[in-house]
């Protein structure tokens, strides 16, 4: 029997990584929020490894925080381990990788969720969209509650039609054995919503006290106080280390003789896994002529003995696993607490979204994170906050958000998802951005607080703060183009120091800090010192100025390519009325429905030819008779 539960202006379904982004952001730009989840206990829960970070990922952490967003602060009050990445490389790939203390980062998160003005949080399964005249009007649960609602966002991670597989076993189960999803799943193909099969994985947990530590590599964590968001002012110093291990012929040779017993390759898996974060079987065979692979014990948190054997995902039998952890060096007696699995479940064909993460064949409906085809907390976060700010401004009247690819990683992943689609769990890769030298960890608010703050999500004081950082970075670089920095004894010193060539002749300090050999604090050491300058400004007028040249060079392709996104294609342009078009790009505008030029321009099958005849069909004006 279906009741009226109530109204509200968006509702979430699911409070994982994107569920807690996407409430966040509806409830705190002005708009009445429920958060509809299986269990209130496993609120923010990390099902995979418990670290928040890395490559690329660290910086959508970044990005989503300069927007406003909450996973950043939350990592930054539970970590047990903070490292910067790739030190050794430039500023466009260096990243933070947190480790988690797992237990406090799900607490830290649901209190602030249930502290949040306009949002209300309930536990209850969701198995049905509510949906009127094509248009999604709300929700209804298993117990017949109807909650309506001008918007809803499903975050249902893999939670929809989950199937655990460890060897032979299979059962239905979301991650860590919880509820699943099945008759959302068959709603939305009611729907006409296309569903695809997606498999992920999770390694074994062991417990510390049985792990030989003298037989790995200790991995701790940065001396440096930092953290992932621009409002944490006090760090956590008090770090926990990891340890690095490795698989042996021996172990590989486990594996090989017990692959028949694998989900992955019994024929028991029918989802497609993940590429950048393959199973150890995989490794095996794709990568057989490596003598070991590298496996990361990680700590679950302070409280717990519970050890994340980073690198050893794998749908092997349990008693196969215990084999291969036997060994491993350091992992001889070691005794396994939770066995690893994989995991099949449904994702949605993210060709079917607007870069606004809404539905084109149902308005008022939109879908974030792992439903959408990705992998990781990081991505899912960042889907969330974009879904939370798009379905708000639809309830309030307010123009939609969509980041480009210049603009942020979170532009970059939305575009890839929505316009080139997925075939396996999309994971973000430095390499995946054009422009990535633009989007570096050190300037994420500068490409988005203006955004955050407009939004309503960036108070008043961390804008004037904002301001005032940038403020002082134009006014150092001001300064460093007029100071002359003579070739004295001091300057040579400290430049044969830096293995740097000697001065010849004056120079002014903001050209020699463009030297590979030198930074800030050099330069800084042999001029009149710029006092109080906090660490952040002073990275931000080195990275500026010795990059320069470069940064230039990006902006202008920007430019270049800005041109294409501006050509806007009307939502309902019927491409069979233009002639010359390829079949095949005609049937992908189709499908796609770009909104740009430029969004055409990516799309697979959609070539060069096909997008000289479009710019010409819109050049014509051809579009707006048609529009018309």
């Amino acid at each position: 029997m279906v009741y009226d539960a109530g109204r509200f202006d968006t509702i979430v379904i699911g409070a994982g990584h994107a569920g807690v982004e996407a409430g966040l952001a509806a409830a705190r730009m002005g708009a009445k929020t429920l958060m509809l989840t299986l269990n209130l206990d496993m609120i923010a829960f990390m099902p995979c490894n418990p670290s928040v970070g890395g490559p690329a990922k660290g910086i959508v952490v970044r990005e989503i925080d300069a927007l406003g967003g909450e996973m950043a602060k939350t990592i930054d009050k539970s970590y047990i381990q903070m490292r910067m990445l790739n030190t050794g490389k430039g500023p466009a790939v260096q990243a933070l990788r947190a480790q988690a203390d797992k237990p406090i980062y799900i607490k830290e998160m649901k209190q602030t969720l249930e502290n949040q003005e306009n949002l209300t949080i309930r536990q209850g399964m969701v198995d049905k969209i509510f949906v009127e005249d094509g248009i999604c009007k709300g929700v209804i649960t298993e117990t017949g509650a109807l909650y309506q609602a001008e918007t809803v966002i499903i975050t249902t991670g893999t939670f929809m039609r989950g199937k655990v597989l460890m060897g032979d076993l299979e059962y239905e189960s979301g991650p860590n054995n919880q509820r699943t999803s099945v008759k959302l799943s068959e709603n939305l193909e009611e729907l006409g919503i296309e569903l695809t099969r997606f498999k992920t994985g999770t390694p074994p947990r062991v417990n510390s006290h049985t792990i030989d530590y003298s037989k790995t590599e200790i991995q701790p964590g940065d001396d440096k106080p930092q953290g992932f968001s621009y409002e944490t002012k006090e760090f956590i110093m008090d770090q926990i280390p990891c340890w690095l291990t490795y698989t042996n012929e021996f172990t590989h040779q486990v594996i090989n003789e017990n692959l028949g017993l694998s989900a992955m390759y019994s024929g028991a898996k029918r989802g497609t896994g993940p590429r950048y974060c393959p199973s150890i079987e995989d490794k095996i065979v794709r990568f057989n002529d490596k003598p070991r692979h590298q496996i990361f014990l990680e700590p679950e948190g302070r409280d717990t003995e519970e050890v994340y054997v980073q690198g050893l995902s794998t749908s092997l039998p349990e008693s196969v696993q215990h084999k291969i952890l036997r060994s491993i060096p350091g992992l001889e007696k070691a005794e396994m607490m939770r066995p690893g699995y994989a995991i099949e479940y449904d994702a949605v064909v993210p060709t079917q979204l607007w870069p606004t993460l809404e539905l084109k064949k149902i308005p008022g409906l939109f879908t974030a994170g792992q439903i959408n085809g990705t992998s990781g907390y990081e991505e899912a976060a960042a889907q969330g906050i974009m879904a939370g700010i798009n379905a708000a401004a639809k309830v309030l009247g307010k123009e939609p958000v969509i980041l480009d690819r210049s603009q942020a990683y979170i532009g970059v992943l939305i575009d890839d998802l929505v316009t080139k689609g997925t075939k396996e769990p999309y994971r973000l890769l430095t390499s995946r951005a054009e422009y990535r030298l633009l989007l570096r960890h050190d300037n994420a608010d500068l490409r988005l607080t203006d955004i955050g703050h407009e939004l309503g999500l960036i108070s008043e004081e961390r804008y004037e703060q904002f301001e005032k950082k940038k403020q002082l970075v134009e006014e150092e670089k001001a300064r460093l183009r007029k100071v002359t920095i003579k070739p004295t004894p001091e300057v040579q010193a400290m430049l044969e120091s830096a293995n740097a060539t000697a001065l010849r002749e004056p120079m002014k300090a903001y050209d020699l800090l463009k030297r590979p050999e030198l930074n800030y604090d050099k330069i800084d050491s042999v001029i009149e010192s710029n006092e109080g300058l906090s660490a952040d400004v002073k990275e931000q007028v080195e990275i500026q100025i010795k990059y320069e040249g470069y940064i230039k060079k990006a902006n202008e392709q920007v430019e270049r390519m800005k041109k294409m996104e501006d050509k806007k294609i009307p939502e309902d342009l019927d491409y069979d009325a233009i002639s010359g078009l390829a079949t095949e790009a005609r049937q992908k505008l189709q499908l796609v429905r770009p909104l740009s030029v430029g969004q055409a321009s990516r799309i697979s099958g959609v070539n060069p030819a096909d997008i000289s005849i479009l710019l010409i069909y819109i050049e014509q004006g051809r579009i707006a008779k048609v529009a018309n």
